[in-house]
């Protein structure tokens, strides 16, 4: 009888080969890698768990409170390489938590379940960071001229009127910086370059530059309510070491880049970035950034560390390569909540080095090529809750580089008519989805497409398919809905022609359209959806519009806008209670549901009046880096953090010495 034969009857008998070696988990260290003002990463080291289906989940609560809150389960990331050398990373759980309060202690408590031991609860303490101000006993001194110098603890107010460049070389301290301050911001210019190289704790507010700010080798610097027209070198930028644990917030940069196809793509306009910092700990937030090759971006291969990253609620048009470019980043990058249109391309991760990377609640419109650049062999990037509106194909990753353990839920991509080449780059044929390097450890569902004057068709995984009802049944997305623009309140135009540049479109859904209640509930990352499910794409329906763009202040608020400000504990994007967070913008234990230890664990038994409830109504439990659960009747239950199916038979452990045996004898019978 031959080995496939062999092979075949013990599989008959109900015996699998295993797919991994079991092994427990071991747990190592968890850390807090470079904590920022509203989010904190978690780093949870492991060895063992082989066959990758260690699951933690995450409940945390504020220090000194009661109330315990469901955090986004963390991702399962092994230990790898990027393909084309240089660069590896750890094997560990690594996740976020989000929208928390700045300056404020949190309590964690992460449980760990692996179905082959070493489960284990650990609650451990983080804190943000708080909002970078000046301290009320700063002194002020009234300066008319550039400065060079300062002392920690003060603020030099640069009078009204034109300066001239400067470099600056004095450092802060923790708790007194040293502030750089115009008397206004459109009265107090710079005409040439503002050097903030090798210092820390240096602030520059409210100037006017003709030029650029840079930020080389820096530490805790802030960059706030600044117009940027920049030249030629860039807008904000921190190259050589970079700078870590800054603050880039309410600036207006400027660019010199024209929207037409001669532009766009990588050999198109070459000029400037518009921000654009290597390093950690970096917060960019709330800028208008336009007329760049890329708007926002991190550094490309560089040798400094890029991780815990956050990239939210910037208006970002006319960027005529990337609109966000972050490549190279090693961890806990977030780009949340952005507003993006004109550009060539929406999101790149070109490579996210083992990730997570999350791009999560971004409007995209009028976007030309993709809206996701997973190229470069890119790992661990996550999709959540974005909204796509282009011409050419929907949902688009255009190379031949395998990309792998992607996780995209509860996002809408509309593409159609349109389709062709521009600027050197065809993007597609207007197909639904062209996924053709995406490999089987990457899971889509939950997602809704739509199609403007194509036929619905497309490859996701290498799988095709030419109907909806073909994309159901042969790929990962057994729950995604058919739709078209009626689905938003007011249709936009759908831009077949990308030029000339177009006006922001209104993105908010119709009540009850096809993408009302058609998500997938994602703990400490969509709660306080209105109905019986989250909404699909970046604005649930009903909930106020994010602000984008510069505020008037960054301690402002508006409590029911979906952004956490100012001494709100929470915002959830309405105004009612019973759903974690109230009225008021207060956490409340109603709705708050965490999730139960891990079996056979010690000291995970949670405290009196927090034990679990079911998951919430529409949930996917059992998805990792979703819910961490077990899965609800009849659903997938995706093991492992991976997004792939995982449903290993393992063998007794007599059985697969037997079936060794077997093989081993007739391989040596077959050399005779």
């Amino acid at each position: 009888m031959g080995t496939a034969r062999w092979v075949g009857l013990l599989l008959g008998l109900g015996l699998a080969l295993p797919v991994a070696e079991a092994s427990p988990s071991t747990p190592g260290a968890i850390t807090f890698p470079y904590p920022t003002v509203e989010n904190l990463s978690i780093d949870w080291a492991v060895s063992g768990d082989s066959n990758g289906n260690g699951v933690v989940s995450v409940r945390f609560r504020q220090t000194g409170t009661t109330i315990w809150r469901r955090g986004p389960a963390l991702r399962r990331i092994p230990g790898g390489s990027w393909s084309e050398g240089g660069y590896s990373w750890t094997n560990r759980h690594s996740g976020s938590l989000f929208d928390l309060r700045p300056g404020t202690s949190y309590e964690i408590e992460l449980s760990l379940n692996d179905p082959d031991g070493g489960s284990k609860v650990q609650t451990v303490t983080a804190t943000t960071r708080p909002i970078p101000v000046a301290p009320a006993t700063a002194t002020t001194k009234n300066i008319s001229s550039s400065p060079s110098t300062g002392t920690p603890g003060e603020i030099l107010l640069l009078a009204a009127g034109s300066h001239g460049g400067f470099s600056f070389s004095s450092s802060g301290q923790p708790g007194k910086p040293i502030v750089i301050r115009g008397a206004s911001q459109s009265g107090t210019v710079v005409n040439g370059d503002v050097l903030l190289e090798g210092v820390s704790h240096v602030y520059l507010e409210n100037l006017t530059v003709n030029g650029r700010i840079k930020l080389n080798d820096s530490k805790s610097m802030v960059i706030r309510r600044c117009k940027v027209n920049a030249g030629d070198t860039g807008g904000i930028v921190a190259y050589a070491g970079g700078t870590s644990d800054s603050y880039i917030v309410d600036n207006t940069v400027i660019g010199k880049a024209p929207w037409e196809n001669s532009a766009v793509g990588a050999n198109g306009f070459d000029g400037s970035e518009g921000i654009e910092l290597a390093g950690s700990g970096n917060v960019i937030a709330y800028n208008y950034v336009k007329g760049f090759r890329d708007c926002v971006s991190t550094m490309e291969q560089t040798s400094v560390k890029q991780v815990s990253i956050d990239i939210h609620n910037n208006d970002l048009e006319v960027c005529t390569d990337d609109a966000v470019e972050a490549d190279f980043t090693m961890g806990n990058s977030r780009v949340v909540q952005n507003r993006i249109k004109n550009s060539f391309v929406g999101m790149s991760s070109q490579p996210g080095l083992g990730g997570p990377a999350y791009f999560i609640r971004n409007t995209m419109y009028n976007i030309i090529y993709s809206p996701f650049k997973l190229h470069r062999g890119s790992v661990g990037d996550i999709g959540y809750h974005n909204t796509v509106v282009k011409c050419g194909d929907a949902f688009a990753c255009f190379t031949s580089d395998t990309w792998s353990r992607a996780l995209f839920r509860n996002n809408l991509f509309i593409g159609g008519s349109g389709a062709g080449e521009y600027g050197g780059y065809s993007n597609g044929s207007g197909a639904a989805a062209t996924l053709s390097a995406a490999d089987s450890s990457c899971s889509f569902d939950y997602d809704g497409y739509g199609l403007s004057g194509t036929s619905f068709e497309g490859e996701i995984a290498g799988v095709s398919f030419s109907s909806f009802t073909e994309m159901l049944s042969k790929t990962t997305e057994k729950h995604a809905v058919q739709v078209s623009l009626s689905v938003f309140a007011t249709a936009p135009a759908f831009p077949a022609n990308p030029f000339p540049s177009r006006p922001n479109a209104d993105l908010r859904l119709a009540a009850g359209s096809a993408a009302v209640d058609k998500g997938v509930a994602i703990p400490g990352l969509n709660d306080g959806f209105a109905g019986s499910a989250p909404d699909l794409g970046a604005l649930e329906a009903g909930q106020a519009v994010p602000t984008y763009g510069p505020r008037a202040s960054d301690t402002q608020q508006s409590c029911g806008n979906g952004d956490r400000e100012g001494s709100e504990e929470c915002d959830d994007g309405n105004l009612k209670g019973g759903d974690g967070c109230s009225a008021t913008c207060t956490v409340d234990e109603a709705g708050v549901t965490p999730p139960p230890p891990p079996p056979g664990s010690d000291g995970g038994k949670p405290p009196p009046g927090s034990e679990a409830g079911p998951p919430p109504p529409g949930s996917e439990a059992g998805v990792p880096g979703v819910d961490g659960g077990p899965g609800r009747p009849g659903a997938e239950v995706l093991q492992g953090g991976c997004g792939c199916a995982v449903t290993p038979h393992a063998l007794d452990p007599a059985l697969a010495l037997l079936l060794a045996s077997i093989l081993l004898a007739l391989r040596r019978a077959r050399r005779r």
